[in-house]
């Protein structure tokens, strides 16, 4: 029942209102800046290379939060990518419709010390070249309960970026407007694919770096949320968003010949200021 529920809220809006309800906004474009809180739920973790193939089952991971300190960071031109932050820019094709290019910059960490299962195998020797591996690691293994150590088996995070860049298209539906004004409460739906750009921060059995940005996946989203227009310059947009990534290329050791793959759903929520651009009437 929750699911039709979940439908009929992101298809109502396309059922109402005409369209001389709509503010005239075609031709116009858009961009806005905000931050975001992000969730996941539990994933498997593949990690490959020489001398080692394993899986670790339903592990944990949570985003990263910068502690809001007002103008010090988050209102901070040369800090702007250390929160966690969206920014969108978009273009009216019609009065009621847009499409945009993102780039949501969410953080994955992996909570530490946590216990897992595992499956796979782990040599005495492993990658190239060679790592020494702790001995109570080396085995094979079969759905074998597991503690992930951080001091000296595996640090996994996306803190400089689980970054998903996605090319989205929304629909505008009024829910409110105030009488010859530009003030106009918009309820807003979307689609995206888009690309993930991650800079995963690992060390595996010891060995790794924060690696560089790579293209290490795709994915697909939907939103659903509000923008309400306070001029005709301004707006504030409140947005939830979900989507599914599948990454088949996580740097790991920052060496070529190890890598990890994951599956991520993720769920999202964020706030932003933004500014219209163009002759609307």
């Amino acid at each position: 029942m929750s699911k039709y529920l979940f439908l009929i809220f992101i298809f109502l809006p396309f059922l109402s209102f005409s369209q001389s309800d709509y503010l005239h906004r075609k031709g116009t474009f858009f961009v806005f800046w905000g931050y975001n809180r992000s969730a996941y739920p539990n994933s498997d973790i593949r990690f490959q290379g020489p001398g080692y193939d394993f899986t670790l089952s339903s592990v944990h991971a949570s985003d990263s939060p910068t502690q809001f300190d007002g103008f010090e960071t988050y209102f901070n031109p040369s800090l702007f990518s250390i929160p966690q932050f969206n920014l969108h820019g978009g273009y009216f094709f019609r009065d009621n419709w847009s499409f945009s290019l993102g780039w949501d910059h969410m953080k994955y960490v992996m909570t530490p010390d946590q216990v897992s299962h595992i499956t796979g195998h782990i040599d005495p020797q492993v990658s190239n070249p060679q790592i020494s591996v702790n001995p109570a690691y080396v085995g094979n293994y079969s759905n074998t309960p597991f503690i992930i150590e951080s001091r000296d088996f595996l640090q996994y995070e996306h803190t400089d970026g689980y970054n998903y860049a996605a090319v989205e298209i929304e629909n505008y539906q009024p829910i409110w407007k105030k009488a010859n004004s530009r003030k106009q409460l918009d309820w807003i739906n979307g689609v995206g694919i888009g690309a993930v750009v991650p800079r995963s921060d690992v060390r595996l059995f010891t060995v790794g770096t924060n690696n560089f940005w790579n293209l290490a996946g795709a994915g697909a989203s939907l939103k659903s949320g509000l923008r309400l227009n306070l001029s005709k310059l301004l707006f504030f947009e409140a947005m939830f968003k979900g989507g599914y990534t599948n990454l088949w290329e996580v740097h790991t050791t920052g060496r070529s010949v190890d890598h990890a793959s994951q599956s991520i759903w993720f769920g999202e929520f964020y706030g932003a200021l933004g500014f219209s651009i163009g002759k609307a009437k």
